[in-house]
């Protein structure tokens, strides 16, 4: 009886300081990527499906937070398929969330299907710039489209495009509209710079 109560009392702090079902959920994804066939084009679109459960809610629709949630998820089968993590792996490099940005143009309501298409767009020296599109399986509408910038640490894209494709590849040029995105993380990095002295100190 006493070990029940000692379990029932770890899970309870387990579950009150850590987000124990995103950790399970990813773990998921990774397992099942693990077992899909592999994508061997890295910057092809790959699609994983979902539905709006009463969890992912509030006033009926899709909570703002789980769009970027569900585009976590995405990421990590996107990069377990097309080898991106392997390849962090091989060269003992890692890779985060620099910056993201969604726009959204219809709600995605309680028990709607959709599609979460993810897809590298194009590179420079230090990151991945991804796409991600949020499309309703009930009329194919674009309900939400997110850019991610994905920064690599201790290695470079170039490099693991390289590994990957055992040549150099050449980076695809940048849309317009994420060239204005980029331009502007490049404005507030400098503004946020100039705020905290760092222009002054790197002069």
């Amino acid at each position: 009886m006493w070990w029940l109560l000692w379990v029932l009392g770890a899970l309870l702090v387990l579950f009150s300081c850590l987000d124990v079902w995103y950790f399970l959920r990813a773990a998921a994804v990774l397992i099942r990527a693990w077992f899909q066939t592999p994508v061997w084009d890295v910057t092809a679109e790959q699609v994983v499906v979902g539905r709006v459960l009463p969890r992912d809610i509030d006033m009926c629709h899709m909570n703002n937070a789980r769009y970027l949630r569900e585009g976590d998820f995405a990421r990590f089968s996107l990069y377990m398929r097309n080898g991106v993590f392997k390849a962090l792996r091989a060269l003992g490099a890692s890779i985060v969330v620099g910056a993201t940005t969604i726009r959204f143009r219809r709600a995605l309501c309680i028990g709607e299907g959709f599609e979460l298409r993810s897809r590298i767009v194009t590179w420079d020296e230090k990151s991945f710039f991804l796409e991600q599109r949020f499309v309703s399986t009930k009329d194919e509408l674009v309900c939400a489209v997110m850019y991610c910038r994905q920064n690599v640490i201790r290695s470079s894209p170039d490099k693991i495009m390289q590994h990957l494709c055992k040549r150099k590849v050449e980076c695809p040029e940048f849309p317009a509209d994420l060239q204005h995105w980029v331009n502007f993380i490049s404005a507030s990095s400098q503004a946020l710079r100039a705020e905290g002295g760092l222009e002054e100190k790197n002069k």
